[in-house]
């Protein structure tokens, strides 16, 4: 087996190998731009403009990775319940309802650079555009090809040709008139299999895909509007920071954290509850998905707890609830991610989230102390000395919030310009001052494994990109504000309303798809209310922190119940304490905007 491929074949080696490279250009030319303003020499012409167009071949790349890996997110509602005959069907009708969709867009791509082969359009002012857009048809075939190959037996590819092949020809025969009238059978097909496993990207693409040639309009559309999301500034922030993630979280950082935590905040009532607390939000933060801090600290933390003193029932309720904490804080990914699709200031964001997200914190620890007095639970003795060597232990990634808020805040460097400096201060310290990273195999499968997010999340920004905007032409966030002002009569109703709705929405989808195709419908529906753009956005953010949390098919749950080997219908009883203490902090945070507004001062 090769050095760091998943299954040894050349190609796995070629796409990570690839992806590798991207990833430290994208994070080089920002770092190269701040030694430039700080010495005067003259940096990299068109850096900027590289470092955008990375964005758009690092999503494609990813997700070819991702398909390879089985990475994608998607949505297990119903296929748990499912006899087994019927579960071996569904996987591969969903991986030729993926490969059919993959093509599609293929197809959606190459009719795009079709129009631009001609432009005189230059990627810093050398490239043409052209040659960066192949990017689009070649990366949705890859993903079609690694989906058909990922399937295992004969008769599973056969039933994977026929769907997809069904699928295709259907599209490619049908008439306008035909794929409108079919439009909501074909919508209620995706919602189905969505609920089946299909992957959210699959989903959302095909029922783009359909309505654009409903409407009889070029699915070049779709590619045009994934194109125009690489002109935010701030976008190539969600790869850097996802790989600084992932170099955290392997690079040892989990232990000396909980050590440290532990040894500060353990001698306290509840003390070891506490300190899990803000273990799981610190990675939460700087991973920017809480399934990642199930799985990297939730095996390191549950012992812990339950020497301690802590009951199970208490310490996996604790850990599934704390899982989802972090996300209100800076520089946490959702935050970025609504910032760029709401055209919401970032900064005001990180800003804002700031005394919601001590509240979530607050409320979970003081929680804690109060259920920690019914539980016969040991304190741990505070030790200064030990106190010291956890701080000099895990001293560099202490660093890591000043150098992000000064970044930030400090207004000595950019967004993305922060996020590259943090990859690479990571990559210093986890490899050559930390050596938690040793070997350049686990260096490389950290770039892997962070590629398979990074794929699986601008693969459904790209589709989703093109459903918003069909949605916006179709004028369906206008329509939806008037039914809310003929409906609703006043503010607090609707932010009920919105509350309900947004934890349906957390509980089934991903907070990054949910991101792209509600936000810009809440947000026509919350002006006729006069709700602040930054308000609103930490109402969506903590109401999809929560719905991580909200039985049936919040994704924590299944996550808790995987990493800690515990019946689902268990794990729903141990956090549902915690999901209705948070449930009163999300209402807190919904109906006193003060304490949202108060820090940004707006």
């Amino acid at each position: 087996m090769s050095l760091w491929s998943t299954d040894g074949s050349k190609l796995s080696i070629i796409e990570n190998t690839f992806i590798t490279g991207c990833l430290l250009l994208m994070a080089a030319f920002p770092v190269l731009e701040i030694l430039s303003r700080t010495f005067g020499f003259m940096g990299i012409t068109g850096s900027t403009d590289y470092t955008r167009h990375l964005t758009l071949i690092i999503g494609l790349i990813g997700a070819i990775i991702t398909t390879r890996e089985r990475r994608h997110l998607s949505l297990q509602a119903l296929i748990e319940i499912l006899p087994k005959t019927a579960k071996r069907m569904v996987g591969p009708i969903n991986s030729g309802i993926t490969v059919a969709v993959a093509v599609g867009l293929a197809l959606a791509g190459y009719q795009f650079v079709s129009v631009e082969f001609d432009s005189m359009n230059l990627v810093g002012q050398q490239i043409p555009i052209w040659i960066v857009l192949l990017i689009l048809p070649v990366g949705y075939m890859g993903v079609a090809l690694r989906e058909f190959l990922a399937v295992k037996g004969n008769q599973a590819r056969l039933i994977t040709l026929f769907a997809g092949s069904v699928i295709v020809i259907s599209a490619w025969l049908s008439s306008p008139e035909l794929m409108e009238i079919l439009f909501y059978p074909i919508l209620i097909f995706f919602m189905i299999f969505g609920a089946l496993g299909l992957p959210i990207f699959a989903s959302i693409g095909g029922i783009a895909l359909a309505l654009f040639l409903g409407a009889d309009i070029p699915t070049a559309a779709i590619s045009v509007e994934t194109y125009r999301i690489v002109a935010s500034p701030v976008l190539p922030t969600i790869p850097l920071f996802t790989l600084a993630g992932y170099l955290l979280a392997e690079g040892g950082a989990s232990k000396r954290l909980v050590e440290l935590f532990k040894s500060l905040l353990g001698w306290l009532p509840a003390g070891p509850a506490i300190a899990t607390i803000f273990v799981c939000t610190f990675f939460t933060t700087f991973t920017g998905a809480s399934g990642v801090t199930i799985i990297a600290v939730g095996g390191l933390l549950l012992p812990v707890l339950l020497a301690s003193g802590f009951d199970k029932r208490f310490s996996v309720g604790l850990l599934t609830a704390s899982g989802s904490l972090g996300l209100l804080f800076p520089p946490a990914l959702p935050i970025i991610f609504y910032g760029v699709i709401s055209h919401t200031p970032i900064n005001k964001l990180f800003l804002a989230g700031i005394l919601p997200g001590v509240l979530l914190l607050v409320g979970i620890s003081g929680f804690s102390w109060y259920r920690s007095r019914s539980i016969q639970h040991q304190s741990l003795p505070f030790d200064r000395g030990q106190a010291w060597q956890s701080i000099k232990a895990a001293k560099w990634e202490l660093l890591i919030p000043f150098i992000s808020f000064g970044g930030i805040f400090g207004g000595l460097m950019t967004l993305v310009e922060t996020a590259a400096v943090v990859v690479f201060y990571l990559l210093v310290i986890e490899v050559f001052v930390n050596k938690g990273i040793r070997t350049g195999k686990k260096l490389l499968s950290i770039f892997m494994k962070s590629s398979t997010l990074i794929g699986a999340i601008l693969i459904i920004l790209s589709v989703s990109m093109g459903l918003t905007n069909y949605l916006v032409d179709a004028q369906i966030p206008s329509r939806a504000s008037e039914w809310v002002a003929a409906n609703i009569d006043n503010r607090i109703t609707f932010l009920l309303f919105l509350n309900l709705f947004l934890l349906g929405v957390g509980m089934m989808m991903d907070i990054f798809s949910a991101i792209m195709v509600v936000v810009p419908i809440i947000i026509p529906m919350a002006a006729v209310f006069n709700i602040h753009p930054l308000h609103l956005g930490i109402i969506f953010l903590a109401n999809l922190e929560l719905g991580y949390l909200t039985p049936p098919v919040g994704l924590n749950l299944f996550l808790s119940a995987i990493r800690f080997d515990r019946p689902l219908a268990k794990v729903y009883r141990d956090t549902l304490p915690f999901f209705f203490l948070l449930l009163i902090m999300v209402l807190i945070i919904t109906y006193f905007p003060a304490l949202v507004l108060w820090i940004p001062g707006s």
